[in-house]
């Protein structure tokens, strides 16, 4: 009798779990290739990624641009450290800042590059106790926000399973209740250092502010004295449709401090804080570093992804299908709302479909790869380049995997 061959995707599972950590449980699939918005497992299966890293790689897998920017770069000049400066550096800080603040004059933004989100707000996190000093000791943050796991993100980050293992946090941080305006205005005062929040909050499914929030949250910190700071992490760089969500949702709203990261870089880790005004030269010589943070090979990549959306027109293209899509998608038995803008979307389900694990569980095993951030919900990130007929079919087979979940009362299909 022949033995039973152990596949490859359990082969690098079973490795998997004995060399690391068990930060993330074991992983279900052990991914090998990605080409547009596809990827492929150690098992040659495809599938359609709708996550995109987590709205990151929005240019999709191995896209020309990237390739060639990243190659290009590493080619000449793989590292440097801070005590020196790039071309790239240089031109990734200007166009960040032409794109995040557009209109203000080029010498009140100032950028300071990073490795990843949490990093950026860690960075941010200090500007905001640089400027309240002694006399602002307060914080205030949005209950289910979500900016990161290192310790000083760690303090802005609602979820009391993230924080309450590595308490005590950095001291000061209040969390006020999601879009309640009066909640707002109750907790701001003159001891508050800065806001800090979420244009659209990911973790908690995708959700938004509600209308008139940020344009309050503009008003009342510029009444105290407050810093408005705006993570911009996951809703930045063309995922929502513009090239910051809060440009749409609040064309007003001039912030003092954005964090971006994830889809900066379409897959090569790169962070960033982006301020104007007062509150960009706060950070003094010694004061913060990183040693990767403005790498020649991230900034590359970082241009390349700028050029791409550009030239390719994504960020039009995420607004149009994302519009389209969300439609398509609200009309299906099962789904109770589609929140969210352009390709960052929140699919609610309704209570009788069962839990939205279930749901990403069964919709991988068929070929799209989604994520479940609550039980009732779907995220959608994907790459900006997802087709049409990419859409439709991840529509069309949510469809029959509802249809399936709701002709049993819930059970699994």
């Amino acid at each position: 009798m022949s033995t039973p061959t152990t596949s490859a995707t359990e082969q690098w599972r079973q490795r998997y779990a004995r060399s690391v950590m068990n930060t993330f449980g074991t992983p279900e699939r052990v991914l090998v290739r990605g080409q547009g918005a596809r990827v492929w497992d150690a098992d040659g299966v495809e599938y359609v990624d709708l996550l995109a890293g987590i709205a990151v790689n929005c240019l999709g897998h191995a896209h020309p641009a990237l390739v060639e920017a990243v190659g290009a770069q590493m080619s000449t000049l793989g590292h440097v450290s801070n005590l020196f400066t790039t071309p790239a550096q240089v031109s990734l800080a200007e166009e960040l800042a032409a794109l995040t603040f557009p209109g203000a004059p080029a010498q009140d933004v100032r950028v300071f590059l990073a490795n990843s989100g949490t990093e950026a707000n860690e960075a941010a996190l200090k500007i905001t106790r640089l400027h309240g000093g002694p006399a602002r000791p307060r914080v205030l943050a949005l209950e289910q926000s979500f900016h990161g796991r290192t310790m000083g993100a760690l303090a802005l980050t609602h979820k009391a399973s993230y924080r309450e293992p590595f308490e005590p946090l950095p001291g000061g941080v209040e969390f006020i209740p999601a879009g309640d305006l009066e909640a707002l205005r109750q907790a701001m005062g003159p001891d508050v250092a800065a806001l800090v929040l979420e244009p659209i909050q990911g973790e908690a499914g995708v959700r938004e502010l509600g209308p008139g929030y940020l344009e309050a949250a503009r008003e009342l910190t510029a009444q105290a004295g407050a810093l408005l700071v705006l993570d911009e992490v996951q809703t930045g760089m063309g995922r929502t449709g513009g090239w910051m969500a809060h440009h749409a949702l609040a064309p007003g709203v001039v912030p003092d401090v954005v964090t971006l990261a994830k889809g900066l870089g379409g897959g090569i880790p790169v962070g960033a804080v982006v301020a104007s005004g007062p509150a960009a030269d706060l950070l003094g010589p010694g004061q913060h570093g990183t040693t990767f943070g403005g790498n020649p090979v991230a900034c590359a990549a970082a241009l390349a992804v700028i050029r791409t959306m550009r030239s390719e027109g994504l960020l039009a293209r995420a607004a149009s299908l994302g519009e389209r899509w969300s439609a398509d998608l609200a009309g299906l038995p099962g789904v109770t709302e589609v929140r969210g803008r352009g390709l960052l979307r929140g699919v609610g389900l309704q209570e009788r479909v069962g839990p939205s694990g279930e749901v990403a569980a069964e919709l991988a095993r068929r070929g799209f790869i989604v994520n479940a951030p609550r039980p009732d919900t779907l995220r959608l990130a994907p790459p900006l380049i997802l087709s049409d007929a990419e859409a439709d079919a991840f529509t069309d087979c949510l469809a029959l995997v509802l249809a399936e979940r709701l002709g049993t009362g819930g059970g699994s299909a």
